[in-house]
């Protein structure tokens, strides 16, 4: 037995001595993850920016802190409801009999949090988690190693280790993790990653959530009124660098309205982002060679680079957003997450064309439509696949709490926020009380089936149909 096996073992015997937390506690731990962010929120600002070099403080609180109080307000106003037994019909024959569903807690809830939203993608789904009765773990990012190591120390100061705990560390650490024998584990991450930690977990049986991403596709349809588009892409695809899981990967457009989305582009970034100090950086080193790399790759096969924007402090941001025109189908760029400030803009004859692109690569993590024709938003709709979707703007659907966030196909499995959390986090336990007719021992449960078989089975049988 290592430390984590120990470790494991004490969180779940704490779980078994309180295996249905009542509402009032569940509010309560969720209400110190709540006073935890509000006291801290400059102090992880700061770390944020120390791991990202730049990062706006306004950035951190909409992305990231804004979406933890969204969680918190919504659970908060609805876990009572969620936490009732919910009746169901029962068949006549069954007479009295009373059929219904109660949400039970799992157990110990493992979560795997990445680095691009190292505070929102820890403790939406803790919230979550403890929502649903559980007792939460979690192993946060090593690459944004200051904000993980400072969020650690403030989920020791606010929880016992037996209700939430956090086990910081690099590939080693990552790896023994998702082998332990959790009751659920949430992975955020990378396809490669997600495949590695659901291997691990398949060997105890683990059931995964896996967020994965992908290429999001942002469309363009012919009745967009361009303008609007360009200024929701690219916020949505400079936000945090680029570096987000639904961040448009690439644009579709047709060919008569590229020039002008490149204008409209460039004026829109130019707009939003001019100030260097509002344009997030690369988490690391790696990061930026993997965005260079990108860029250089397209260009040697053939693609053109149009900078989004103009620089009058040159040398003040570490990379210069681009976008991409005439880029070949082998491209990098085009078969791997970009996950930065680069923007691939493809040109497509009609909607058709656009569901076919899609739908010849794999699922995408989100999907952006923009455009007023409502046949042809409903085409792209009900014949691509994506985990969700935002018309007429970017990233919207994943901050409303009531909508589940979530993958299809490669993009991942499982789902969370909202009300999805609370059933993805819990079993929800079929359960029958067996009576008889009018409360008589009368047509009792199996009794009418049970052998000798008779003219009354025959009949039963009949009636069943």
């Amino acid at each position: 037995m290592n430390r984590f096996t120990i470790q494991l073992d004490e969180i779940k015997a704490a779980y078994a001595a309180e295996p249905n937390p009542s509402l009032e506690v569940r509010l309560e731990r969720i209400g110190r993850i709540e006073k935890m962010l509000e006291a801290n929120e400059e102090k992880i600002c700061k770390v944020l920016t120390a791991d990202f070099g730049v990062r706006h403080s306004v950035e951190s609180r909409l992305a990231e802190f804004q979406m933890v109080y969204q969680a918190c307000k919504y659970t908060r106003k609805h876990l009572k409801e969620w936490m009732k037994p919910v009746q169901m019909e029962t068949p006549s024959f069954m007479g009295s009999s009373q059929a219904w569903i109660e949400s039970q807690s799992l157990g110990v809830v493992g979560i795997m949090s990445p680095w691009n939203y190292p505070i929102q993608l820890a403790l939406v789904p803790a919230i979550a988690a403890l929502a649903a009765g559980n007792r939460v773990w979690l192993k946060p990012s090593e690459r944004s190693s200051r904000t993980s190591g400072f969020l650690a120390g403030l989920i020791q100061e606010y929880f016992h280790p037996s209700e939430f705990c956090v086990s910081t560390g690099g590939v080693d650490v990552a790896e023994q993790f998702a082998a332990l024998p959790f009751d659920h584990l949430l992975f955020t991450g990378s396809e490669s990653i997600g495949k590695k930690v659901m291997r691990a977990a398949a060997e105890n049986l683990t059931p995964v959530t896996l967020e994965l991403g992908g290429k999001t596709p942002a469309i363009i349809d012919a009745s967009a009124k361009i303008k609007d588009a360009a200024a929701a892409i690219v916020y949505g695809k400079l936000l945090n660098g680029g570096q987000t899981c639904i961040a448009p990967d690439y644009v579709l457009i047709e060919k008569n309205n590229l020039d002008e989305f490149i204008q409209e582009l460039q004026a829109a970034a130019q707009s939003q982002f001019s100030n260097p100090e509002e344009l997030t950086g690369p988490i690391d080193d790696e990061q930026l060679q993997y965005w260079q790399h990108l860029v250089a790759d397209a260009i040697d096969r053939g693609a053109k680079a149009i900078p989004l924007l103009s620089n009058p402090s040159a040398g003040a941001r570490r990379f210069e957003p681009v976008a991409l025109v005439d880029v070949p189908s082998d491209a990098r760029v085009l078969n791997e997450e970009i996950f930065g400030p680069i923007l691939p803009i493809l040109t497509i004859s009609n909607t058709a064309a656009a569901i076919e692109y899609v739908n010849n690569k794999p699922n995408p993590l989100a999907l952006y439509w923009f455009g007023k024709d409502k046949k042809n938003m409903q085409r792209i709709l009900e014949e691509t696949r994506s985990g969700g979707v935002t018309i007429n703007d970017t990233l919207l659907h994943a901050a409303v709490e009531s909508l589940p966030f979530g993958g299809v196909g490669a993009s991942g499995m499982g789902s969370y926020h909202g009300k999805a959390g609370f059933d993805t986090f819990g079993h929800q336990k079929p359960i029958l009380e067996v009576r008889g007719l009018l409360g008589t021992n009368l047509l009792k449960g199996t009794k009418p089936a049970r052998p000798p078989y008779n003219n009354k089975t025959e009949r039963l049988i009949q009636r069943l149909k």
